[in-house]
């Protein structure tokens, strides 16, 4: 399989403006083609200037829905929520936003509930994506697919059939101590345009690692190179 196409970025100005064309592009075609566009689009800082950037762009957004790709089991508006953070980035855009979560998520999930929950929502979007654009941990985890967690395995697995998971994080994050649910690498890879944006030189060298490694179990994010090659670009700024 062929490799990620890597872009370097000179500063992140220049990636934030590269990537959010990549998605307003992808957008315009899926509305001209199909009438109707979705994203799946990462949490984190990284990734919401881009979203800031994309929603000063002229698109026709009330046939746009957007999804975070993966979702803590906390309440929407909790300042933890991956929904909270990207409508904020969107600011008054009037797109349509999706939710893999219940409003009043939080606790523990019960995986049957929360599951049912989120397949509920993947029925109201039309599949696949037409971009998912995706962050990297510096342990290598992409959407909410941890090194670790138990759930791992299958939802790497590439010849899955279920686009969704809960995971528990093993260890959980310090910094977000939850329960999540994401979309599988299956899920993510039937996406009609990939996105990795990733910053900063640990970030680089955390990508390099998996490169060498290959191994999913350790670095989560090589399950996704190998299994999307060529389809996948990489956008990387200092």
């Amino acid at each position: 399989m062929m490799p990620a196409h890597q872009n370097e970025h000179s500063d992140f100005e220049a990636l934030v403006e590269t990537v959010a064309g990549r998605l307003h592009d992808a957008c315009e075609r899926a509305l001209e083609e199909r009438g109707a566009a979705a994203l799946a689009l990462a949490g984190g800082s990284t990734p919401m200037p881009v979203y800031a950037r994309l929603a000063r762009s002229k698109l026709d957004w009330p046939r746009v829905t957007l999804l975070p790709g993966d979702e803590r089991w906390v309440a929407h508006g909790d300042p933890a929520c991956n929904l909270t953070a990207i409508r904020a980035a969107f600011g008054e855009v009037p797109a349509r936003f999706e939710s893999l979560t219940p409003a009043n998520a939080g606790g523990e999930p019960d995986p049957a509930t929360a599951l049912n929950t989120a397949r509920t929502a993947l029925a109201r979007i039309g599949r696949p994506f037409d971009a998912c654009l995706l962050g990297m941990g510096g342990d290598g985890h992409f959407a909410s697919l941890f090194p670790g967690a138990p759930e791992l395995a299958t939802a790497l697995d590439p010849a899955s059939a279920e686009p969704l998971a809960v995971v528990r994080p093993d260890p959980l994050p310090p910094e977000a101590p939850y329960a999540r649910i994401s979309l599988t690498l299956s899920a993510i890879a039937a996406g009609r345009e990939l996105l990795l944006v990733i910053r900063g030189d640990d970030k680089r060298q955390a990508l390099e690692r998996a490169m060498q490694s290959s191994d999913p179990n350790q670095y989560p994010i090589a399950a996704l190179l190998e299994h999307a090659g060529d389809r996948l670009e990489i956008h990387w700024s200092p």
